[in-house]
């Protein structure tokens, strides 16, 4: 088997490095409650993922999100303001979770001279709340879905980030937490790729042992 070359590797984000916190039902509970729209946490969690399910074409503009987070309330309608309090929120750090192993793996990239790339889906909040977060020191690029106007899988994204980083696809290995957009969208661009599965304890280092 050929051996592939770590130089490179190219991180998602959310769900991958960060995820909300408590959840993203307590943050909406949190906000709902102070416009007088009280809901329970699990509630709202569970009216998210559902409507996360369901969305097509879905390009991380503030109105998708409005729609998304109107799903989760089980309304047509938010009270006026809340929907941008909420959007607020979450560029907030406390309201987002480092996975524990994540500072440590990228200081032994680090360590090692190994090249990082961050490519997500996401908004223009990511690179803020990644500078809050203290991630994003580590990364010589971070590549922003709404930036470049194609999210994962679209081989757009993989291209800018090879653009970026001065690469060609076959030196990069992408990991990240879906199936379809990270794994499928990087291999099917010619990068390597791997996933990692949070909901079963995976740690960036198992994942990282495991690509070859």
């Amino acid at each position: 088997m050929r051996t592939v070359s770590k130089s490179i590797v190219s991180l998602d984000v959310g769900g991958t490095l960060i995820q909300p916190w408590p959840s993203v039902g307590h943050v909406y509970a949190e906000v709902g409650e102070r416009f007088g729209l009280k809901r329970e946490p699990d509630e709202l969690t569970s009216g998210f993922i559902a409507g996360w399910k369901e969305r097509s074409g879905f390009n991380y503009q503030k109105h998708e999100w409005q729609s998304l987070v109107e799903r989760a309330f089980g309304v047509n309608e938010l009270p006026e303001g809340m929907f941008d309090a909420l959007y607020e929120r979450f560029e907030a750090a406390d309201v987002w979770q480092v996975f524990p192993d994540v500072i440590p793996f990228l200081e032994m990239c680090q360590a090692k001279g190994i090249r990082l790339v961050a490519v997500s889906n996401w908004d223009e909040r990511l690179v803020p709340l990644m500078n809050t977060l203290g991630l994003a020191d580590y990364f010589e690029a971070i590549v922003v879905s709404c930036e470049v106007d194609a999210p994962k899988p679209s081989p757009v994204i993989f291209a800018e980030a090879c653009r970026r980083m001065n690469c060609e696809a076959e030196q990069v290995v992408h990991i990240g937490d879906s199936q379809r957009e990270d794994v499928e969208g990087a291999r099917a661009f010619g990068m390597k790729a791997a996933f990692i599965d949070r909901r079963q304890g995976q740690t960036m280092e198992k994942v990282w042992d495991s690509v070859d």
